[in-house]
């Protein structure tokens, strides 16, 4: 097994050098992949200035956006109780750096360095970190080898695992030593506790998702935005948050048909300028876009699009039902945690097995998945004429959402005892 172990981790090795070689070129034909490089060139230099020594330095990593949110009650918790120590956020994703590298937690934020030997054993130097928090799975071998030699706690959170990764396949099995790295790791259900404990991973709890905590938080927030209340006018409001190009083809002839006393808010996953186009120009005058709200009658309007980005949390706010995209294609269900927890019902497309969620909230009742644009319109329907079904259907998902809070708490209580360690 030690043998097999470092072959792989040999071959790995070559093949994010041949990765390296290429990303500059790659980066040339794509603006995503060259913020990322262009940013990694930067991340050694920010740590040098921004960390000194004698610091007691944390280390949160997150993949990418979904990550970090999921992430953030832990980290904003552990802020709030280390208010001395110094937070550093990485992420591998251009996604989640660009939008939050202005966050609540910390200005020290940067890109991770690619996987490499070097890599990791300078990034550790500079940043010597006493606790390091890992969201999700992103495992990256060399960095954890080089934690493994560390002083560092080192803690996996949020741990989302299925029996047809690769960690658990017959060729997977050097893989499984990754999660050794670990001092402790916190499952967002069952299932993952009891993959950790086959292949004889103890040190584990089932603390659920923290994104319940998150979500729940926003109850408490100001959600209030009165330019929406102006283009509602006290109508039935429909919302359709992160919306992919096949959500759009469903919702857009939908709209077509609908009547005048239905509002529609409609808020892209992406914000970029084709996209707004064509959604622009299939719905014609009824639209109006975020960016150009204050020169016109927003009541007149019947589709409200948001080209903006960090307020379609405060948005599902104002929705009597709402439609999370992702689903209607391959690109991944977006959270609809966001949308359940203000009590309404939710719509979404068809592929959602990787979400336990989104199983759960239609096993429940108050999530509904869609095929195509017949088995929509039957769906939303109902929901728009039948005003009790409505809250009957928002009101399970409120108490799902309540049912499954606690998860931070866990998570803060293990660590708080690690860090005396």
């Amino acid at each position: 097994m030690f043998f097999k172990h470092n072959i792989l981790l040999v071959i790995y090795n070559l093949i994010t050098a041949f990765v390296k070689l290429l990303l500059p070129i790659a980066g040339g034909f794509n603006a995503k992949l060259k913020k990322g490089i262009d940013g990694r060139k930067k991340t050694f230099e920010t740590l040098q200035n921004n960390i000194q020594k004698g610091d007691t330095v944390f280390w949160f990593h997150c993949a990418s956006l979904g990550e970090y949110e999921q992430g953030l009650p832990v980290f904003e918790k552990l802020k709030s109780k280390y208010p001395k120590a110094k937070i550093v956020l990485s992420f591998f994703s251009p996604s989640g750096y660009e939008v939050r590298k202005k966050n609540p937690i910390t200005s020290i934020v940067v890109y991770l360095p690619l996987d490499t030997k070097r890599n990791a054993e300078l990034f550790l130097k500079l940043v010597n970190p006493k606790l390091v928090v890992f969201v999700k799975y992103d495992l990256w071998p060399n960095y954890l080898k080089a934690l493994k030699n560390h002083s560092s706690k080192v803690v996996l959170i949020s741990a989302l695992l299925r029996p047809h990764q690769h960690f658990f396949k017959f060729y997977g099995k050097a893989f499984q030593k990754l999660f050794f790295s670990f001092d402790y790791i916190f499952t967002q259900n069952s299932e993952s506790k009891e993959l950790l404990k086959s292949i004889g991973y103890c040190d584990v709890t089932e603390s659920n998702d923290t994104r319940f905590d998150r979500v729940s938080n926003q109850l408490t927030q100001n959600n209030s935005l009165p330019f929406l209340e102006d283009f509602i006018d006290n109508k039935l409001c429909i919302v359709a948050g992160s919306t992919w190009e096949e959500d759009e083809n469903i919702l857009a002839p939908y709209i077509q048909k609908a009547n005048k006393s239905t509002k529609f808010i409609i808020a892209p996953h992406s914000i970029n300028k084709k996209g707004i186009k064509r959604l622009m120009e299939t719905l014609g005058d009824k639209a109006v876009l975020f960016s150009k709200h204050q020169k016109v009658s927003l009541s007149d309007k019947q589709v409200f699009i948001v080209d903006t980005i960090g307020i379609l949390s405060k948005i599902y706010n104002y929705a009597n039902i709402a439609y999370v995209g992702g689903g209607m294609g391959s690109s991944g269900l977006h959270n609809t945690l966001e949308a359940a927890v203000f009590g309404i019902p939710i719509i979404i497309g068809k592929n959602y097995d990787k979400f336990p969620e989104a199983k759960e909230m239609l096993e429940r009742g108050g999530l509904f998945s869609v095929r195509d644009y017949k088995s929509f319109e039957t769906t939303l329907d109902r929901f728009v004429v039948d005003a009790n079904y409505r809250e009957k259907c928002g009101k399970i998902n409120k108490i799902y959402i309540e049912d499954n809070k606690g998860a931070t708490s866990k998570i803060i209580d293990k660590l708080t005892l690690l860090i005396k360690d």
